[in-house]
């Protein structure tokens, strides 16, 4: 396991926002940090006042050992890389977390078409002519999406645009990307 560097809340982070929602804006702020045009990262959620009590010498690593009871309930650390060359659905098919782990997320690039480019999308394309089809398109947009699930079904996501590359621009919604989100889940099915 790599612990994620601690950084405090985004500004435009909501102190009323859920726990995830926070681990999930505190992600995106990282990946931020890192630049573009970076691999897949995976991340592990933890209960930061359990991480604190049972892995103290974690918890300092990490700048969790004062008590900031409310603020991040949720800690991400960072796991090993993501096998580059690996199909995503492939990599996340071989995971299986242990109980310690409340939930994971993780934050990758993309390109994506508008809601309007997709009556235009020609159809019998293998995966790779998509890929191809939507790279070349012109409403193409390069976005950075960071998702989490918890055990008890919990989601949430974040969307970053690369040309609209500011915390105040995150979009978030339980909802924006499912299918990344479904995969997630299913890495805590028994």
């Amino acid at each position: 396991m790599l612990p994620m560097s601690n950084l405090s809340p985004s500004p435009g982070t909501p102190m009323a926002a859920s726990p995830l929602t926070r681990a999930v804006l505190e992600i995106d702020e990282y990946a931020s940090t890192l630049g573009w045009d970076k691999p897949a990262r995976l991340f592990a959620l933890v209960d930061t006042a359990k991480l604190r009590k049972e892995a103290p010498g974690v918890a300092r690593q990490l700048g969790l050992d004062q008590d900031d009871t409310g603020k991040n309930q949720l800690t991400p650390i960072e796991q090993d890389e993501v096998p580059a060359g690996t199909p995503l659905d492939k990599f996340l098919g071989t995971i299986a977390w242990p109980a310690s782990i409340l939930g994971c997320a993780l934050t990758v690039e993309r390109l994506m078409l508008p809601p309007s480019a997709e009556s235009s999308v020609p159809e019998g394309l293998t995966d790779k002519q998509l890929a191809k089809w939507v790279a070349g398109h012109p409403e193409r947009q390069e976005v950075r999406l960071t998702v989490g699930v918890l055990r008890d079904g919990s989601r949430e996501s974040a969307v970053r645009l690369r040309d609209k590359d500011s915390a105040n621009e995150v979009l978030t919604g339980a909802t924006l990307v499912p299918g990344l989100a479904e995969a997630l889940a299913a890495t805590f099915l028994d």
